[in-house]
């Protein structure tokens, strides 16, 4: 493997949707892709010119291989992708529309990185000359391994000298082991240097709350200094908290916006308001792909934020959990408020 700049770690999953709306009971096929929250950011960071490797397990069969591939079209380095287990994790998702909302059935037991063991990978080795390590709290929630291997990546990172990040990633249905969400992140947080959540999450794992999530339409970001104070209070360690802020007002009717705070400032951009929702799954993870390339890129915090927000606001309208969009389209986006005009 060739030296990168940013590694992530985590669980690449294969994604069968319905097709146009349609309800589980409906369909008689799926639409096929790959996806899962690290190899998003990853993906996002190639995209925007920074090199990026991309650590999972995958089964040694066509399908792990089919994933594989996938990564490789869009540059993201897989040279280190460990090869063994029985399968690939399956997520099913209905995509909603209007009132009625999208829905998730994971199908992931046993798959290839939930068997993962600490010592499987060279984390010495993949580290050696880069600058960044981004996991997710979901990868600590699929299995007591998985979790182990993410506390062992997490200290060679710090050993490395890389900078630490982590989405909370809260989700319900994985921690099943028989640990809690809040006792495992609390042991990889201190290796954190930069935290993303959105609104529940840091009230799901740490007990921090912010506003009213279930309001629809109106959510302010005044309102999460006192949960980034806390959290940056918690983990001492942190020197920056970026925090998403969904809007719900309907499946396809979103409004966007973020904050990030540096233990001092925190710093608000432009809420997006976005009337026609393609496809929400992955925008938090374009939020997190264009926070670090800024970061890594030394932009500023402001600049920072209005770059990642914009990002994961033009998530929105594409299909599949990847952020397929270019530098020169997302500071377009910033400086023109996004009028949709033809590029020609």
């Amino acid at each position: 493997m060739e030296m990168v700049e940013a590694v992530t770690f985590g669980e690449l999953m294969l994604r069968l949707n319905p097709p146009h709306f349609q309800r589980f009971i409906q369909a008689d096929s799926f639409e096929v892709s790959y996806g899962g929250a690290e190899a998003s950011v990853a993906t996002s960071l190639v995209n925007y010119g920074i090199s990026a490797a991309f650590i999972t397990c995958l089964p040694s069969h066509e399908i792990g291989q089919a994933a594989v591939n996938y990564l490789r079209r869009f540059g993201v380095d897989t040279s280190h992708i460990i090869r063994k287990g029985e399968r690939i994790g399956v997520y099913y998702l209905e995509i909603g529309v209007d009132q009625r909302a999208s829905k998730v059935i994971y199908d992931r037991a046993h798959s290839a990185v939930s068997e993962i063991r600490p010592g499987t990978v060279p984390w010495n080795e993949i580290f050696s000359g880069a600058k960044w390590f981004h996991f997710t709290g979901i990868t600590p929630a699929i299995s007591q391994s998985a979790a182990d291997v993410s506390l062992e990546a997490v200290k060679s990172a710090k050993e490395k000298g890389l900078t630490v990040s982590c989405d909370l990633n809260y989700r319900a249905k994985l921690w099943r082991y028989g640990k809690t969400a809040g006792e495992v992140m609390t042991g990889l947080m201190a290796y954190v240097d930069v935290a993303i959540s959105n609104e529940e999450d840091c009230e799901k794992v740490f007990g921090i709350k912010g506003a009213d999530v279930k309001a629809a339409g109106e959510v302010s970001a005044e309102r999460y200094l006192g949960v980034a104070r806390e959290l940056t209070k918690r983990f001492p360690n942190l020197k920056k908290v970026g925090i998403t802020l969904r809007g719900s007002i309907s499946a396809t009717h979103n409004t966007w916006s973020a904050v990030l705070y540096d233990g001092k400032q925190l710093y608000s951009t432009t809420k997006y308001d976005i009337t026609n929702v393609i496809d929400r799954l992955g925008s938090g993870d374009a939020f997190t792909g264009a926070l670090i390339y800024c970061l890594l890129s030394g932009k500023g915090d402001q600049e920072t934020l209005d770059f990642a927000t914009a990002a994961s606001a033009l998530k929105h309208s594409i299909q599949f959990d990847l952020n397929l969009v270019s530098v020169e389209e997302v500071e377009s986006l910033v400086r023109e408020g996004g009028a949709g005009r033809v590029q020609r």
